[in-house]
């Protein structure tokens, strides 16, 4: 089935590309109970480190109200984002009233899943429909290494297992692959999920951010990492399933299951990115790569109307020009493993993955 723009007579703002603005990631928190090296590494995100204070993070309420703002301008889908969403409290309740929204078709969240086996039944109970889970490797040590924490990945295993037990499928397991790190452990990875039904998404190892110490040399592309699979479980393409996928989707050829790449390194998808991010304290971010966003929440705080937030978004939306991917990836010389070019690769400024939920 080929991609198609079936929501298209929902639309009324598009960008200066032509990208119609369809998704929503909110990032719920800043903070998170994992230190992964890629995101918040501990030498940087300490015991000593100040996360936003709680009067500076959106509300329930003025989340719902952007949220309606948005889906007033064509947005369908949201996903639920951190830091960790699961450590904001009574998230249930946001889940809830955000399912009252006209337009929204669907709400997604991301989540490391350590916190899952507790809470996945009150999520599917509020009206969340999909849960995708955080998963780099089932081996323990690496996966100590990755998370920056001294457990392996039990209890997300657990909190997977108890999402597909009330009722949540298919689940997707994003894997973000580092060489030198995790690389040799993908097959396992895939062969785990593979047959317990799940989707895993392998993500090329990304410069998002500024923390993260991220190398051309690290990234694994996607060419790789389907060589790897493909060896040990034979696949076939597939269409997306919509407009603006980022995932690029493989089935096993025995008919088991799919897994997907996304693999903005070294085939850039800026050119159907449908996403507008919401930050933990009220800025419209257009580009994970960004280096800043528009403030809504001093027009929510400050007794702006729906209209006059609307136009804001629209103004900020209708101008926009991100495709900073597609420049990276012009600016790469992947035989010579650098990238040279202004204003891309690791020396840009960039908020912070944990701020925007990757």
């Amino acid at each position: 089935m080929q991609a198609d723009h079936s929501n298209s007579d929902r639309l009324t703002i598009s960008d200066t590309l032509g990208r119609p603005m369809r998704d929503l990631r909110i990032s719920v928190t800043d903070r998170c109970n994992f230190r992964c090296t890629y995101c918040m590494p501990a030498e940087i995100y300490g015991e000593r480190y100040e996360f936003l204070p709680r009067p500076e993070i959106l509300n329930f309420e003025e989340i719902e109200r952007l949220a309606r703002i948005f889906a007033g301008l064509g947005v369908n889908k949201l996903r639920i984002t951190g830091g960790e969403p699961l450590v904001r409290a009574q998230l249930p309740t946001l889940i809830e009233s955000l399912t009252s929204i006209d337009g929204i078709d669907d709400i997604a969240l991301t989540t490391n899943g350590f916190l899952l086996p507790k809470m996945a039944a009150d999520l599917k109970a509020a009206g969340l429909k999909r849960i995708t889970v955080s998963v780099d490797t089932l081996d323990e040590e690496i996966a100590k290494q990755m998370s920056g924490r001294p457990y392996g990945p039990e209890r997300t295993l657990e909190g997977i297992e108890e999402a597909a037990r009330v009722g949540f499928d298919p689940i997707k397991i994003d894997t973000v692959v580092q060489r030198g790190v995790n690389d040799h452990t993908l097959v396992d990875t895939a062969r785990y999920f593979k047959e317990r039904g799940h989707i895993v998404r392998f993500i090329e190892f990304m410069d998002v951010g500024t923390k993260n110490g991220w190398k051309l040399d690290q990234v694994v592309t996607a060419k790789e990492i389907i060589e790897t699979i493909g060896a040990e479980f034979p696949l076939e393409p597939i269409d997306p399933n919509y407009y603006g996928e980022v995932a690029t989707r493989y089935r096993y050829a025995d008919g088991s299951g799919e897994i997907g790449v996304i693999a903005s390194v070294s085939m850039p998808f800026c050119g159907t990115c449908t996403r507008a991010r919401l930050t933990t304290d009220g800025r419209i971010v257009t580009c994970l790569f960004a280096a800043g966003g528009k403030d809504l929440k001093s027009l929510l705080r400050g007794g702006a109307s729906d209209k006059e937030i609307t136009d804001a978004v629209r103004g900020v939306w209708s101008n926009r020009g991100d495709r900073y991917s597609e420049l990276r990836e012009a600016a790469t010389d992947w035989e010579a493993g650098v990238v040279e070019g202004a204003g891309v690769g690791p020396d840009r400024k960039k908020i912070e993955m944990y701020q925007i939920g990757g």
